[in-house]
């Protein structure tokens, strides 16, 4: 036995490698997904403050609530609705397919990439079908 220090102890603290996770791994539908999926819940989370926040200006008065149509019919305000909207359905469709897959089903990996494909499709749809709900039934 010698008194060296072993190799791996003598290199500078910043040489050493790091594990090889998002530096060379390409996004998968999967892993995408599954990010989506945790950002859309905190999404939906600050929507449903929102939407809070738009009752009790509803319920103080005809002055906060004129303030709160007039943020929420902005360019901005419409964008952040749209958003609220679509986070919503996004998380819902994927909480859906994780209870498909909570019985067991849909592992293969054609269902996976077709249940996948299958939620963002559908996020979509629901997402158009409630603004053209919104603004044919005069929410505009």
């Amino acid at each position: 036995m010698t008194d060296e220090p072993s190799r791996q102890s003598s290199l500078p603290e910043d040489s050493r490698r790091l594990s090889p996770n998002i530096q060379i791994y390409r996004p998968q539908l999967t892993s995408v997904l599954s990010i989506a999926n945790r950002v859309t819940g905190v999404a939906s989370f600050v929507g449903a403050v929102g939407l809070v926040a738009w009752l009790c200006a509803i319920a103080a008065g005809p002055v906060p609530y004129a303030s709160a149509r007039t943020i929420l019919q902005s360019p901005g305000g419409q964008l952040l609705l749209w958003a609220s909207v679509f986070a919503f359905f996004f998380h819902l469709i994927g909480g859906i397919r994780h209870l498909v897959w909570d019985t067991l089903h849909g592992f293969d990996l054609r269902s996976i990439y077709i249940s996948g494909w299958s939620v963002v499709a559908t996020s979509a749809a629901l997402t158009l079908v409630v603004w053209a709900a919104s603004h044919f039934a005069g929410g505009r």
